[in-house]
């Protein structure tokens, strides 16, 4: 960062859950103040229902020593996609590998929501919505602010389609999801947080926004997890390794176990991008859409028709990595101590 320069005003969109990598990821922007100020965080439902997720961000907050930094809960739903119509694509095309929000019904209230590993934060979300959080706060500070979706973009898709003009007064986007070359995650040709959404995917990758930054799996499938990585972090004690040991070791993928799962850097690498763009080694403009259709291509990746949507802005589709790099930045981060 150049001497003088302002630290990046960024939206941290998230589906969250109890640390994963939506909570890596904030660690990791919270940790990097000088060049990264956090404007507020909004919930969409993805991995888990808004309210819970919620609360595993003010739990997050807290551990960061960030009490002030608000969190807002935005749609409390997909635009159409719902467990029965899942349920029922599972019946016709194959079970999917990860439903995420979908195994469970939404808690009707806070009374409902399970205890976050460190206990109940004891905050309260902001009472103003998440879309208009960020619609509001992209008007304030217009052509400054980075919206980082690490989600379903629902929350995004219905910004723009309140407030169309709000697409080319966002910097950028820097998103995880997607595949363009690579098999789905959630279903055979689906990432999950495409899939979750592809309506509200489609909306955003047919916008103006002015740059779009894709972090999907043709990249992340690049960045395994290694459990020497797992390992050093947890040989570092600290609030933010403790949770990470709990998480990372007990839960997914599992690395206390005997038998590990295999888990990648997903919505790390979109956060470290914002950090150290350098790390990437190759990236590819292309016009992008998603499949919307009710089939087994439901949230699929595909190539945009741009008679259908002329002023729609490239993507710049995330390719390869210097692993070395992107997993010292990684580990430099969760290991340093909480401010």
């Amino acid at each position: 960062m150049a001497m003088g320069q302002q630290p990046e005003k960024v939206v941290f969109d998230t589906d969250s859950g109890p640390f994963n990598d939506d909570g890596a990821a904030l660690v990791m922007l919270l940790q990097s103040r000088s060049k990264i100020a956090v404007e507020g965080i909004t919930v969409v439902p993805g991995n888990v229902w808004p309210l819970q997720g919620a609360e595993y961000m003010l739990a997050h907050v807290k551990m960061m020593h960030r009490p002030e930094l608000g969190v807002y809960v935005g749609a409390e739903a997909p635009f159409i996609q719902t467990a029965a119509m899942a349920a029922e694509a599972a019946r016709k095309f194959g079970k999917q590998a990860y439903i995420g929000a979908f195994t469970q019904n939404p808690p009707r209230s806070r009374r409902d929501l399970k205890k976050p590993f460190y206990g109940f934060s004891g905050l309260e979300v902001k009472n103003q919505n998440a879309v208009d959080f960020l619609i509001e706060t992209v008007e304030k500070n217009p052509g400054q602010v980075t919206i980082l979706a690490i989600g379903p973009m629902t929350n995004l898709a219905m910004a723009l389609r309140i407030h169309p003009a709000l697409e080319t007064k966002i910097k950028r986007l820097v998103f995880m999801g997607g595949a363009v070359n690579v098999p789905g995650n959630s279903t055979k040709t689906a990432e999950f947080n495409f899939w979750f959404d592809p309506e509200a995917a489609r909306i955003v990758l047919r916008s103006r926004i002015p740059s779009k930054v894709m972090f999907g799996l043709d990249i992340c499938n690049r960045a395994p997890i290694p459990k020497s990585v797992f390992q050093q972090i947890v040989a570092v004690k600290t609030p933010v390794t403790k949770l990470y040991r709990q998480d990372f070791g007990r839960g997914y993928p599992g690395f206390l176990s005997k038998h590990p799962k295999t888990a990648y850097l997903w919505d790390e690498l979109a956060a470290g991008y914002l950090i150290d763009p350098s790390f990437v080694t190759k990236m590819q403009p292309m016009y992008l859409d998603v499949d919307t259709l009710p089939n087994a291509d439901y949230g699929r990746v595909i190539v945009l028709d741009r008679k259908l949507a002329p002023q729609a802005t490239p993507v710049e589709v995330m390719l390869d990595l210097d692993t070395s790099k992107a997993y010292g930045l990684y580990r430099e981060l969760l290991t340093k101590p909480v401010q």
